[in-house]
């Protein structure tokens, strides 16, 4: 099959997303792909906390497109961990506001520079010439999943 007949093919986008998935490591559910023993789903949670200071629950999930009770378990064993503190929401009593403990600080630094040795790792090793290439099928990727 030649590659315009491949690019038509829901199969072939199948395989290579599959071959991606593998290889990037995002099929072990328990690691990250930069390598650290905690779930990908924690991981983002931390990262995402870490990026703002402090988000209501809701937004939490509505970030990492989870449902509400899903994130509700995830915040548990954030808190279980250490790394997370709830606190009502100042202007809504049954609101939640999520906030990274010292150690959950420490824990998304030290995932933030896995995954900043682990990208710059995989961008190093795209040629130079194909990179906004890479990028841009990214977000068309992420464009076509929202539709």
């Amino acid at each position: 099959m030649s590659r315009d007949q491949r690019a038509d093919d829901p199969v072939a986008l199948q395989e290579a997303l599959g071959s991606f998935v593998r290889a990037f490591g995002l099929h072990q559910p328990e690691a990250t792909p930069c390598g650290r023993p905690i779930p990908v789903s924690e991981a983002h949670a931390l990262s995402e906390l870490a990026q703002e200071g402090e988000l209501r629950q809701v937004e939490l999930a509505r970030r990492l497109r989870l449902q509400k009770s899903t994130v509700s378990r995830l915040v548990r064993q954030l808190s279980t961990r250490d790394w997370v503190e709830r606190a009502p929401a100042p202007d809504d009593g049954r609101g939640v506001v999520l906030r990274l403990t010292a150690a959950g600080r420490r824990a998304a630094q030290n995932l933030a520079e896995a995954r900043r040795k682990r990208f710059s790792r995989l961008l190093g090793s795209i040629p130079a010439h194909e990179r906004s290439g890479v990028l841009h099928a990214l977000d068309v990727m992420v464009e076509a999943l929202d539709e």
